[in-house]
């Protein structure tokens, strides 16, 4: 079960990469503006906000590579809990406030990840 959670921590890790990457430096392509839902128009007067937002799931990436790469197996865990309840709450209230399928794209994975991290 190790192996299995951390194959879905490393999962949820890429996703917040991918995210950041269409956050800080694809925000006003028209693909990006149709996965997100946005006008030309808002994509360029939000570009700020959204690279704001992408720097954040870089940062959830972050910890959770750290997780990974942490010598100390206890300290890993306690660091893959943190950043994966981290995105759980994130998916949860994205879900609530923005867009539901936010919580099934970044809630379900991330919950998979805690659950397989928990079993392990």
């Amino acid at each position: 079960m190790e192996i299995v959670s951390k194959l879905l921590i490393a999962l949820v890790a890429l996703e917040h990469v991918y995210i950041l990457v269409l956050e800080m430096f694809l925000w006003t392509t028209p693909r990006t503006r149709r996965s997100f839902g946005t006008t030309e128009d808002f994509a360029q007067a939000s570009k700020t906000l959204a690279a704001n937002q992408g720097l954040y799931n870089g940062f959830l990436a972050a910890g959770l590579v750290w997780s990974l790469l942490h010598p100390d197996p206890n300290v890993a865990h306690q660091i893959g809990l943190f950043f994966l309840g981290c995105v759980l709450i994130a998916g949860v209230y994205g879900g609530i406030t923005v867009k539901r399928s936010i919580l099934l794209i970044q809630g379900l994975p991330a919950l998979l990840a805690l659950i397989a991290l928990l079993v392990a």
